[in-house]
């Protein structure tokens, strides 16, 4: 018959501590994969990556030189029974102005509807430089049963964006918003209606 062996006291605790090493390791990501979404929209905003609108506390003491055409491209996202379209399609914007636009909604249904907003900056490289005082979309947005509001948004665009490369080449800057049931927070990031549109940035 085969000597059987068994293992020591000392083998049985290294198995434990695997163990527990390995199961801690499970827990610790699956804390970062939550806290990584939230980390990622923070860093966004504070820096302009991926094409997300900084914010801003105020505008600019003085002015630049270069003029650029900002577009504003609405969407709305399913389950939300509302129409959203901006009052102007587009404006001619000098680096270091401030504008103020207003987009409409209408809920359409019978009953009351909460939504929030998320939005982006095509191209990206322009993210970073597009910055927001006051937007609807940094908060949740309710409407009653068939009513209509003008949300507005305050902007500039950065002066130090004629100091910047890639930069140069660009004319024409768009703002996509899309509109979203409050409800749905994992509607974070969307694809735009257009094809190639670059996904959009919810905070």
């Amino acid at each position: 018959m085969a000597p059987r062996f068994e293992p020591s006291s000392a083998s049985r605790r290294g198995s434990r501590l695997i163990a527990a090493g390995a199961l801690g390791a499970v827990a610790a990501m699956l804390c970062l994969s939550f806290a990584a979404v939230p980390l990622y929209r923070l860093f966004c905003a504070r820096t302009g990556y991926a094409g997300t609108p900084q914010l801003a506390k105020a505008a600019p003491a003085s002015r630049g030189n270069r003029t650029l055409v900002v577009r504003f491209d609405t969407n709305v996202g399913q389950g939300l029974a509302w129409d959203f379209v901006p009052d102007v399609s587009q404006i001619s914007l000098r680096t270091g102005q401030t504008a103020t636009v207003f987009f409409k909604v209408t809920n359409r249904t019978d009953h009351e509807a909460v939504a929030r907003a998320a939005y982006n900056i095509a191209p990206g490289v322009a993210g970073g430089y597009f910055d927001k005082l006051k937007c609807f979309c940094f908060s949740e947005q309710r409407l009653g049963p068939h009513e209509t509001a003008d949300m507005p948004v305050v902007f500039f665009l950065d002066p130090a964006l004629e100091k910047d490369e890639t930069m140069k080449g660009i004319e024409m800057l768009t703002l996509s918003y899309t509109l979203f049931p409050a409800d749905r927070p994992n509607a974070a990031r969307v694809q735009g209606k257009a094809s190639g549109k670059p996904a959009l940035t919810k905070l």
